[in-house]
């Protein structure tokens, strides 16, 4: 959705600043529309297709931001970190401005795709448990990898504080100590508790997928990042399954 704003509330909304700060750039040169310095921070603009400069470097005005994240291990996913960097250290410093936040969590020694928003009903529905999205784990396991851990795995393992035990949509053997998982629950700790219950122990785990949305696909290295266009959120759909 398009609106026509004065050129400090744009840069305050994309996450540069308080409206001062924002106007004290505009002020001092810093800031370029369509290559053109602009030192009025009144001046209005059609943020549609938006594209300003500031310190020479180029941002697109988005409304709201959904990113990818290929997350490294020990780093946390919080907003307020405690033993290890949070993810947030790892994309531009504005973002923080903006609140952006991670959708849902992977604990700190898990990798893989993360999405991250700035949009509260973005964050709330991909994070519902009741839209049984399904989420692609790739695990590595201490013990060697059996047809029986597997077939446990498929037809449900009890867990101490669940009422009920809970199963892997899919689940098959990739090599003697990884095995790929796919679950839709969300629960926490979820493949490490069930693998626990199961009789083996989760040494690594990588979610390589949400929904139809691939780490392959996105081609994102560890600690890289991207925007998500709508085709790639279209993909984050329970009909959207990952291929196992």
């Amino acid at each position: 959705m398009s609106a026509r704003l004065s050129l400090d509330r744009i840069l305050q909304s994309q996450g540069f600043g308080s409206r001062k700060y924002c106007r004290q750039l505009i002020a001092d040169g810093e800031v370029s529309v369509d290559g053109t310095v602009v030192n009025d921070y009144r001046a209005s603009f059609d943020t549609a297709g938006l594209v300003f400069s500031i310190f020479d470097e180029e941002w697109t005005y988005r409304e709201h931001i959904y990113i990818a994240l290929n997350k490294p291990a020990n780093f946390e996913c919080s907003r307020k970190p405690s033993h290890h960097p949070g993810v947030l250290t790892l994309l531009p410093e504005q973002f923080s401005w903006r609140d952006v936040q991670p959708v849902g969590r992977l604990d700190h020694d898990t990798t893989g795709l993360l999405l991250l928003s700035d949009d509260g009903a973005f964050i709330h529905a991909q994070s519902s448990p009741r839209r049984h999205v399904p989420k692609l784990y790739v695990a590595t396991t201490h013990d060697p990898v059996t047809p029986e851990l597997v077939a446990q795995l498929l037809g449900g393992v009890q867990l101490h504080d669940e009422p009920a035990p809970l199963a892997a949509v899919t689940c098959n053997m990739l090599d003697a100590h990884r095995l790929q998982i796919v679950l839709e629950q969300g629960k926490y700790h979820q493949v490490k508790r069930m693998l626990a219950a199961a009789g083996n122990h989760c040494s690594a785990l990588c979610r390589t997928a949400i929904g139809g949305l691939t780490l392959d696909a996105l081609g994102l290295a560890e600690g890289e990042w991207c925007y998500l266009a709508q085709a790639q959120l279209d993909l984050l759909t329970p009909a959207a399954a990952p291929a196992a």
